[in-house]
């Protein structure tokens, strides 16, 4: 079974966050890594190649530094890497990831295509489903359990207030959920293994792309760093005083009513 995973590099999760002089965000210095769901997608393709066979191959769009994110990948136990690299593809969004994807799909074998559910930065959860749009291709989102087999997955994901079953023919699309899996951490010897491994660099001419088509549909217009929480306030005095003091501040300074 030929599965291909794809994959974002994003923000550690604990990073400290801050804007350049442009206003946009400065990655330089901060310790960038997989994507946390996308670790999902990666572990339950590798398992899926330990049960059937085949290979893993793990896509991603980005620079020079995505490389790392898929030895990561490829130290987990993916067999290959493929980078899309162009300085179009910088300020791509969810429209263009999944053209470009869509196409480096077309390129590469596949019974089944894996993604994270969400990526932590933008928070869209919009690539995987736009990518099997593109390809004509049914997806599930949200997965906790699957189950494939020759020509089928049977899906379990989570839907508001409940569970939902899906079978699907295969190839297919599915993005994974927390739940699903626990993330191997990779040995040394992984790690080590992983720098021999095959790493595929590929531009939009690669793709027959041209990147004046892929001009994004949304774009930011603004990035802005969230406010300290206030700490909070100890009220001095008896519980008369204090709660007469409570009820002041929610009038005056809250306006909660």
């Amino acid at each position: 079974m030929n599965i291909l995973v794809c994959i974002k590099q994003t923000f550690d999760s604990e990073a400290r966050i801050t804007l350049d002089g442009n206003g946009q965000i400065d990655s330089s210095g901060v310790h960038l890594v997989v994507n946390p769901y996308d670790e999902y997608a990666i572990e339950e393709a590798v398992r899926l190649k330990e049960q059937f066979g085949g290979e893993v191959v793990v896509l991603t769009l980005g620079g020079t530094r995505a490389q790392e994110a898929l030895r990561t990948a490829l130290a987990m136990g993916a067999d290959k890497g493929v980078l899309i690299s162009a300085p179009e593809l910088a300020a791509a969004d969810e429209w263009v990831a999944a053209e470009v994807l869509a196409k480096a799909a077309g390129m590469l074998p596949y019974d089944l295509i894996l993604g994270g559910r969400v990526a932590i930065d933008d928070g869209s959860a919009q690539v995987a489903v736009r990518l099997a749009e593109k390809l004509n291709l049914p997806s599930a989102t949200s997965v906790v359990k699957l189950v494939v087999s020759d020509k089928t997955a049977t899906a379990v994901r989570e839907i508001d207030g409940g569970i939902e079953t899906l079978e699907l023919p295969l190839p297919a699309v599915v993005t994974a959920q927390k739940g699903l899996n626990e993330p191997r951490y990779p040995s040394a010897m992984s790690i080590m293994k992983a720098k021999k491994k095959e790493i595929k660099l590929l531009t939009l001419a690669d793709l027959a792309l041209n990147g004046a088509e892929l001009a994004p549909q949304m774009k930011v217009e603004k990035f802005l760093i969230a406010e300290p929480r206030q700490t909070g306030r100890k009220l001095a005095g008896n519980i008369p005083q204090a709660v007469g003091e409570l009820i002041n501040i929610l009038q005056t300074e809250v306006k909660a009513w």
